[in-house]
């Protein structure tokens, strides 16, 4: 599988959130993610709208899905989203349920194994219920509280390598990387690569990063596009 880049648009308002995706097109970004924070803010008007003004490009809703997972996708699916998200921690049935609702509307499943005791086991669960794609992903609280007491931060790379070997489907990295670490996703056998905070939205205040942001992206996103995936 050829590289993916994805930009995550962890915003709080559509406005923001379109000239952001505006601009991460130009820049040569391939998939839109409704990132949580723009979920939580704007509900389904901000998966339509994103719809509306890319009528053509794939849309992830990260909605974290831990329950009622047949109805969130349905939902999702029904307001132009192309990918949904599901945790690893849900239920199986829950899961179950979005990989059947993904099937029955035309999205994929993408299930992220977060704060699963062992992250390896978590990404096969996944793959054994179903899911299209496999999230590795420390998270946000994570990985600023364990910094904040002195400790080293931990990174999804950790476990990449071991998490793509287990797995047969693609698998995506997310979790404060920098840019250096994005650029080698593929490397470990991960093509699906999600740019989000710090390295385009700023991790304290959910807006868009300063800076001459698109010619960083176009950077980026030429240096993942020409790399190749040793899975």
């Amino acid at each position: 599988m050829k590289p993916i880049v994805q930009i995550s648009l962890d915003l709080v308002n559509i406005k923001e959130a379109i000239e952001t995706a505006h601009m991460a097109l130009r820049a040569g970004v391939d998939w839109l993610e409704a990132g949580t924070p723009l979920i939580l803010a704007e509900g389904l008007h901000g998966i339509r709208a994103l719809r509306r003004e890319f009528p053509n490009t794939p849309i992830v809703a990260d909605l974290k899905t831990m329950d009622g997972g047949y109805l969130e996708a349905e939902m999702m699916a029904g307001a132009g989203a192309t990918h949904v998200v599901v945790m690893a921690r849900a239920h199986e049935e829950t899961i179950r349920c979005v990989v059947k609702a993904g099937r029955d509307f035309g999205v994929q499943v993408m299930g992220d194994n977060m704060v699963c005791p062992n992250m390896i086991e978590g990404a096969k669960r996944l793959e054994d219920l179903g899911c299209d794609f496999v999230i590795h992903h420390i998270g946000y609280d994570e990985r600023r509280g364990i910094a904040a007491r002195g400790l080293r931060m931990p990174s999804p790379l950790d476990q990449l390598r071991e998490v793509c070997e287990a797995v047969k489907i693609p698998v995506q990295a997310v979790g404060g990387l920098s840019l250096e670490q994005a650029i080698l996703c593929p490397s470990y056998g991960a093509p699906l690569v999600v740019l989000g905070a710090p390295l385009t939205i700023d991790a304290d205040s959910f807006r868009t990063a300063d800076g001459n942001l698109e010619s960083s992206l176009r950077m980026i996103c030429d240096a993942i596009h020409s790399a190749s995936c040793s899975k």
